[in-house]
C-alpha cells in the first residue's frame, strides 16, 4: 500500500513540474526565433502550438526585455514588425521612446499603428 501511495505521489509531483519546464521550453523557441529574425518559423511555431502573440506579450521576457524591445535590440525588423501588426495599438504606444533607442524603423512602424 505505502508503495502505490509513494508511486501515486511521484507521479503527481513529476506532473506538476513538467508544465513549467514546457513553458520555459517555448519561451526559449520564440526568443530564438525573434533573436534570429526568422518571422516564418516563429509564425508557425505559435500556430502549431495555438498561441497568439497578443495574449503572450505581458508574461513573455527574452534577456529581461519585452519581446518588443527583445526584437529591436537583436536588429530582427522583420519580426518587429510582425509583432507590432499583432499587438493592439495601446501596448505598442507606450513602447515606441525605448524602441527609438534601439532600433529608428521599428519606432517609425509603432508610430504608425
Amino acid at each position: 500500500m505505502k508503495k502505490i501511495l509513494l508511486l501515486s505521489a511521484l507521479i503527481a509531483t513529476g506532473a506538476f513540474t513538467a508544465l513549467p519546464a514546457k513553458a520555459d521550453n517555448m519561451t526559449l523557441r520564440i526568443c530564438e526565433y525573434v533573436q534570429a529574425n526568422d518571422k516564418s518559423r516563429l509564425r508557425s511555431f505559435l500556430k502549431q502550438n495555438k498561441l497568439k502573440i497578443r495574449n503572450i506579450y505581458d508574461g513573455l521576457e527574452c534577456n529581461g526585455d519585452n519581446l518588443l524591445i527583445f526584437a529591436a535590440k537583436s536588429k530582427a525588423l522583420e519580426v518587429g514588425e510582425f509583432i507590432i501588426g499583432k499587438l493592439p495599438s495601446k501596448k505598442v504606444k507606450p513602447e515606441i521612446e525605448n524602441l527609438a533607442k534601439h532600433s529608428a524603423h521599428l519606432a517609425e512602424e509603432a508610430k504608425e499603428r
